[in-house]
């Protein structure tokens, strides 16, 4: 039997190859661009009363004229024309140590290392030593001459106290002296010794209620309510007494003085913003308003913006401690009692309270730090310019730049006023107004948050420095505008000045 054949096995189709296909082109999306916001201007967003705009303009206007009229004045009473210049005879090693002197008194005085190198430099000049050097620092001068066929050196420290207004005032005047008058060197040397021994214009018992009333004018203007007026007031006396019963302490006491006063203070405040009114929190600072370094980093600021990089850093430094041990004490006493939220106030007499308060500030400030009599006048003019410059700067400008503004409008009256027969230095009229700008308010409420772990610390303190750059920009700005760059003045000499004149030439 045949074998019977297998079917062929039918062959299984092969796959057909798919033609490849081709994607449809989409259309790539337009990207949309991201739209920012419209920034309006600064005066859209102002919170500034119409009534409180108008004053300030009044108060501008009103200065303005002034100083036309002063200007004027100056115009028609003319200059005397110098005449050659006389080269003094002291020898040198007596030239030196009258420079050593009239350095250490002008960084007593607060003024900027590079104003107090000037002074000495042209007292140098006058004096005929054409090789001496003058190396300034915040803490220490050192003084060198080449000229007399050898080298005389002095060394002194400076910086260990603080000197009152009306003390500024005589040692600008001596510093006009010293700078342009030949065979000077006796005679300054002598009159800053009796700088020393003067007599201050105010007892300490009206040194302490005008403590209490610059403490309770700042209030006002950082926005505390009417028992917080009442408290910082209170809170003054306590811290005038203090300060004036502690001035003489070493420095190594100083630092828990200030930590003492701080948590005094604060501690104060928080307990009867607990029990009474939460509107008196913002009273916390006015009584700390001295102990504040406004000036000291503002000064500071200005040495750095002048290429002085490490007398403008040591400031920094010192008044950078100053708020760190200030703050140390507010964040003592908030952890010990609580921050209660904050109300704001509407005060009763509207917008002239914060004007009568800086009338108030001017006074308390210059009998508290002793200024003449006959400069308080004065110095509320160059208050009044400056919180009224600023007050348009924040219209304009918001924020920060409203200091610059009103740095820079202050300036040059301030100059002028030193230029006028009763006028106190410009360094005089200074010191107020940067207290009543209150950078150091600002970096003290920032520390403090920055303590205690609040983010918005750090903002604030950012804040600060940026206000510091603002009213040192708008100090240099106000006085390159004035022509007074070197900040100096040819004022009358006092009348215990006057004896042994016969000397200078």
């Amino acid at each position: 039997m045949e074998p019977t054949a297998s079917p062929d096995p039918t062959p299984a189709p092969s796959a057909t190859a798919t033609p490849d296909q081709t994607a449809t082109p989409q259309p790539t999306p337009t990207p949309t661009p991201a739209t920012v916001p419209a920034i309006p201007p600064a005066v859209a967003g102002s919170t500034a009363t119409l009534p409180t705009l108008l004053i300030a303009l009044g108060v501008l206007l009103a200065a303005a004229v002034m100083l036309w009229l002063l200007l004027r004045r100056e115009r028609a009473q003319g200059t005397a024309e110098a005449g050659d210049r006389v080269v003094g005879t002291d020898p040198p090693p007596v030239v030196l140590d009258a420079m050593a002197s009239l350095g250490t008194a002008m960084i007593d005085s607060g003024y900027p290392v590079g104003l107090v190198r000037s002074a000495l430099d042209d007292m140098a000049k006058v004096s005929g030593l054409t090789a001496a050097e003058a190396v300034v620092f915040p803490t220490s001068i050192l003084v060198s001459s080449g000229d007399g066929g050898s080298v005389e050196t002095r060394a002194v420290t400076a910086g260990d106290s603080s000197a009152l207004l009306y003390q500024v005032d005589a040692v600008d005047r001596i510093a006009g002296v010293a700078r342009t008058r030949a065979n000077s060197a006796t005679w300054v040397r002598r009159q800053l010794a009796r700088v020393k021994t003067l007599p201050p214009p105010f007892t300490r018992v009206q040194r302490i209620g005008a403590y209490a009333l610059l403490s309770a004018a700042l209030s006002v203007l950082l926005g505390s309510s009417w028992p917080g007026v009442l408290l910082a007031g209170a809170l003054g006396i306590g811290v005038g007494a203090l300060l004036l019963a502690t001035e003489r302490l070493e420095a190594a006491y100083q630092a828990l003085i200030v930590v003492a006063a701080s948590l005094g203070v604060a501690s104060a405040v928080l307990a009867v913003a607990h029990l009474f009114d939460a509107g008196v929190l913002p009273a916390i600072v006015a009584p700390l308003i001295m102990l504040l370094p406004g000036g000291l980093l503002t000064i500071g600021v200005i040495e750095l913006a002048t290429g002085h990089i490490i007398s403008g850093g040591a400031r920094l430094a010192a008044g950078g401690m100053r708020l760190i041990l200030l703050a140390t004490g507010i964040v003592g006493a908030a952890a010990l009692l609580g921050v209660p939220p904050l109300t704001t106030t509407q005060w009763p007499i509207g917008p002239v309270a914060p004007w009568v308060a800086v009338a108030a500030f001017g006074v308390g400030i210059g009998i508290y730090q002793c200024a003449k009599p006959f400069s308080i006048g004065w110095i509320l003019i160059v208050l009044y310019v400056a919180y009224g410059a600023q007050v348009i700067g924040d219209v304009l400008f918001d924020g920060v730049l409203s200091a610059l503004v009103g740095a820079a409008a202050m300036t040059p009256v301030a100059v002028v006023v030193a230029r006028q027969r009763t006028g106190p230095p410009a360094l005089v009229s200074f010191l107020p107004a940067f207290w009543l700008l209150v950078p150091g308010a600002l970096g003290l409420i920032g520390v403090a948050n920055a303590l205690e772990g609040d983010s918005s610390g750090t903002s604030a303190i950012i804040t600060t420095i940026a206000t510091m750059v603002s009213i040192a920009l708008g100090v240099l700005l106000g006085l390159v505008a004035s022509g007074s760059t070197r900040g100096f003045r040819s004022a009358p000499l006092a009348d215990w000045m006057r004896e042994d004149t016969d000397e200078l030439k």
